[in-house]
Formats: structure tokens, sequence, C-alpha cells
């Protein structure tokens, strides 16, 4: 069964230290291309994100974004306070000096914000190797259920995709089938008005013509204008286009639409060398059904 390139999936988790939520949309591509936001600190997490997704995905232009935050008693930064208290006496006795040789400076002031931006003051908020694997191993479990809630969208639209499909291809069987029966009474209704129209202008003329030369440069027409080759090759794609979207394969959208562009080939040839009026319309059927064809098969994967 066929798998539509749209979808989208979402999962989402809540622990004591942190809240992640892992979004996966898709949309139509004609290769793989992936994007993928994490959060600081979560970089880690892209290589692995990206082989899962080519893993499973076949086609598609592919987001993923990735959000996590934190409890404020888990984002809460530790202060080292003996190493602030430290700067805070240097920078005091730094103050008095300056005082004593420039009375006239303007007063010092000290920024507290500033004195947590040095070195050493502040702690790493993940100072412990375990809780980086664990947050890791969460970002990456909820991407495997989000790409699996993706997953399953894709092979809903594509359901819907190949309902769509097979009526079109049954509009081109019923067409084709219509002109397969028609055409032998439609060329021998040709060549009958042309044998008359032919006969009438060498008539005034007062030119001669033989019924073997008469005979030739009908059978010339008639070979230039029969299409049983093109019905044969059309009903053949046809065959082939079913025999596709019925295969076990995940990746057939390139080749639907190379099989729908030569449908389309055979379609145009049969148009132009019929000179039928119900045979032009059937024809025009096909045409138009062929062209919805090939606008859905570029959101097949």
């Amino acid at each position: 069964m066929i798998l539509s390139m749209t979808g989208y999936g979402r999962s989402n988790a809540e622990q004591p230290d942190i809240s992640c939520q892992v979004e996966i949309r898709s949309v139509n591509n004609r290769f793989l291309k992936t994007a993928i936001r994490l959060p600081d600190g979560m970089a880690d997490c892209e290589v692995e994100i990206e082989r899962r997704l080519r893993e499973k995905l076949g086609r598609g232009a592919v987001t993923v974004t990735v959000s996590a935050t934190q409890p404020e008693s888990a984002a809460a930064v530790p202060v080292n306070l003996a190493a602030a208290r430290l700067y805070l006496e240097q920078l005091l006795s730094l103050a008095q000096d300056v005082r004593r040789e420039k009375p006239d400076h303007a007063a010092l002031s000290i920024d507290l914000a500033q004195i947590l931006s040095l070195p050493g003051v502040c702690l790493p908020s993940h100072s412990n190797e375990e809780e980086a694997l664990r947050q890791r191993a969460l970002v990456l479990r909820l991407t495997d259920e989000a790409l699996a809630q993706l997953l399953l969208m894709r092979r809903r639209e594509g359901q819907a995709l190949w309902q769509d499909l097979r009526g079109q291809l049954a509009v081109i069987g019923e067409a084709l089938e219509n002109i397969r029966r028609q055409a032998p009474a439609a060329a021998r209704q040709y060549h009958e008005r042309l044998r008359a129209r032919v006969l009438q202008l060498v008539d005034e003329a007062k030119l001669s013509l033989s019924d073997s030369d008469l005979l030739r440069e009908v059978a010339l027409f008639s070979e230039r204008a029969d299409i049983s080759e093109e019905l044969t090759r059309l009903a053949a794609h046809l065959d082939h286009f079913t025999q596709v979207t019925q295969a076990d394969a995940s990746q057939v959208g390139r080749t639907l639409d190379f099989i729908a562009q030569e449908m389309l080939r055979e379609a145009n040839t049969i148009g132009s060398k019929c000179s039928d009026g119900q045979l032009a319309r059937w024809t025009l059927q096909i045409k138009e059904a062929i062209s919805r064809v090939k606008e859905q098969v570029q959101n097949v994967q």
C-alpha cells in the first residue's frame, strides 16, 4: 500500500527534573530533507534522530522540533558562595584603594550580576553524566513515539490517495476500452469519407485516378492514423501502475510519476492521430485523469 509524504506526530513526557516534547512534521519533497531543532545542551541527540528518520522515512521534507523546560528547582544553578565572596572582597579592596588615591573620583558601584558571570561562581547545571544520559534517552524515546504517529498518519493519507488514484485509473480504463471498441468502426467511416472526398476532387479537376492509387493513399493514411500500438502500450502502463501501487514497497512515488508521464505520452499520441470526434472526447477524458494522477503521485512516498 502506498504511503503519503504528508504527516504529523507528537509526543511529550513530564518528569520531576524536565518536561519534554517532540514534534515531527513532513511534507512533499523529491528527496529526504531533514531539519532538526534541539534545545541548548541536547545537540548530541541530532545524529541519532537523523539516523532514525532516514531508517523509517523514504522521502519528504521533515522537521523535528524538540522543546524542553525544567522546573525552577531543577533549573536553578548552584552558586559557589566562597568564590563569589572572594571576588567581592577583592573588588571592595580595589574600590578603597581607588578612593584613597583619587578622592574626587566618582563613587564606584559593584554589580552582583556581573560577579555571577565570573569563572567558578556558578556551577554547571547538569554536573553529572547520568542526568544527561537520562534526558537523551527521553528525547529519543519521544522521537520514536512521534515518528510512529507520523507513519500512522502517512498510511491513512496514503489510503485516501489510493482511493482517488483508483477512481482516476477506472476512468482511464473505461475510456481506453471505449476507444478500443470504437476505433475500427471510426477508421472505416473515415476511409469511406476520405475516398468520397478524393473522388469528388478528382472529378472536379477532370483527372483520372485508378482504384489502386486511391487504395494505396488510403492505406498510407490508415497506417499513420493507426492507434493500436498506443492503445496496447497505454493499457500496459495502466496495469503496471496498479501493480506498483499494490507492491510491498515503501518508496514508489518516483516510479508512479514516471509511469504517469509515459501514460500521458501515449495519450497525446492517440489524440494527435484521432480524427473522430467521439474518440477525441474519450482521449480528453484520459488526459484529464492522467493529469490528476500526476498531481496526486507527487505526494506519494
